[in-house]
């Protein structure tokens, strides 16, 4: 069987077109913040702000406008636990075409609950997307519906191209891309579309180190198949990349870095606090890739897609803290304290002394840490700084306070 097409520069053009009125064109923002952090001029193309959070309602709109009426009428299937099934949803219903979307068992409620809401029947199966997506494909053949791939589907590929597309009309004076890479649609359009205008504008893939398909495959001249594996960035958590996309980024992409877990997350809390923009951990991979200095982009006027802003609050909690604590304006201690009337007291006295500012206290006095006339306290406490921090337990110390736990990043 001879290998599909490459998707070309005239299909994202015509992609262009048949979307323009179904997905906004989103803002191109440059940041003083990040590019002093970068070291180079940083715009940031805000896909976050896209209806449902995601640049994947681009490729969904596109293949489903390119179905005929016939088609239509069959519906669509789709296996996904994220933005492709809430950009596949979002427009089936606005064009009436019934959509169904196969979700493994363990995805949070929370995505369910939004992909029902955009109109579609979600079917819950298996333990993971590989499972989910073979059950797709069982109700595709048994129902006779149109499967719509997330990311190997020229249609898709295409839709996605059309952030190259904009990005060119926002900032033609760019020297770099930088593009999250899960299965490889949005770098191969992104690419596409911008080398076949400008070869001389760099184009850069990021993808998580726990699962990093595209690399593997790059690395080994051919698809690799990688294990499963967990990331924080799940919307690139993608085993095995399509040939349609694998042969894209050879041809146009000029490299493809990964990251750690505890970079995104970084690039997570960075984009939160300083730019005020929901990232999850996919649309935060590009600026990510940018901080690990394994890129050239030094002076250079550089785009960031952040793809998406699906992200779980309670994970935004975790992010947070984390953040908190490596920067030294959070920490968390345990002590062990005489079990008398007025220890407790005497110990929030000495950290209120020193302008600590008690967030969460929580008193042990049947600990097994301690002996029968001692409790544990663990403390955590709102600090200024790293010195702060050694201020507060030199003081604590002093005090009679033996601490038998300290977390910080100092």
């Amino acid at each position: 069987m001879d290998e599909p097409l490459d998707v070309t520069f005239a299909d994202i053009e015509a992609a262009r077109v048949r979307i323009r009125e179904s997905v906004f064109q989103s803002p191109f923002a440059f940041t003083e913040s990040l590019s002093k952090r970068v070291g180079a001029k940083v715009w940031l193309k805000l896909e976050n702000l896209q209806m449902t959070g995601a640049f994947k309602e681009r490729g969904a709109a596109n293949k489903l406008l390119s179905l005929t009426p016939e088609q239509r009428k069959q519906g669509v299937i789709a296996a996904s636990a994220g933005n492709h099934a809430q950009g596949l949803a979002y427009h089936a219903e606005r064009l009436g075409v019934r959509a169904t979307i196969v979700m493994p068992e363990g995805t949070p409620l929370i995505k369910v609950s939004s992909t029902k809401g955009f109109g579609a029947t979600v079917v819950l199966h298996g333990a993971n997307y590989d499972e989910a997506k073979e059950h797709a494909r069982m109700l595709q053949a048994e129902h006779g519906l149109i499967l719509v791939h997330p990311f190997d589907d020229p249609f898709v590929i295409a839709g996605q191209g059309t952030i190259g597309l904009e990005l060119l009309e926002q900032n033609p004076y760019l020297d770099a891309v930088i593009v999250p890479i899960g299965g490889g649609g949005l770098i191969a359009g992104v690419a596409c579309a911008i080398k076949e205008v400008n070869p001389k504008i760099k184009v850069y893939g990021v993808e998580a180190r726990a699962i990093a398909a595209m690399r593997a495959s790059l690395d080994s001249g051919s698809l690799i198949t990688l294990p499963p594996g967990r990331t924080v960035a799940d919307g690139i958590a993608v085993r095995t990349v399509a040939s349609r996309t694998f042969r894209m980024v050879q041809r146009y992409v000029d490299d493809v870095v990964t990251v750690e877990e505890e970079e995104i997350a970084e690039a997570i809390l960075l984009l939160l606090e300083r730019e005020k923009t929901v990232a999850e951990g996919a649309g935060a991979a590009p600026l990510a890739g940018a901080l690990t200095g394994k890129l050239p982009l030094a002076g250079k006027k550089v785009g960031m897609v952040v793809s998406g802003g699906n992200i779980d609050v309670n994970l935004v909690s975790r992010i947070i803290e984390r953040g908190l604590i490596k920067s030294g304006r959070m920490m968390r201690i345990v002590l062990i304290l005489p079990d008398v009337t007025g220890a407790l007291a005497g110990l929030t006295r000495v950290v209120a002394d020193r302008k600590g500012n008690v967030i969460q206290i929580r008193h042990d006095r049947a600990s097994l840490q301690g002996n029968l006339a001692e409790a544990i306290v663990e403390l955590t406490l709102e600090t200024r700084g790293f010195e702060h921090i050694e201020e507060i337990s030199e003081a604590l110390e002093k005090g009679g306070y033996r601490i038998v736990e300290k977390e910080s990043d100092t």
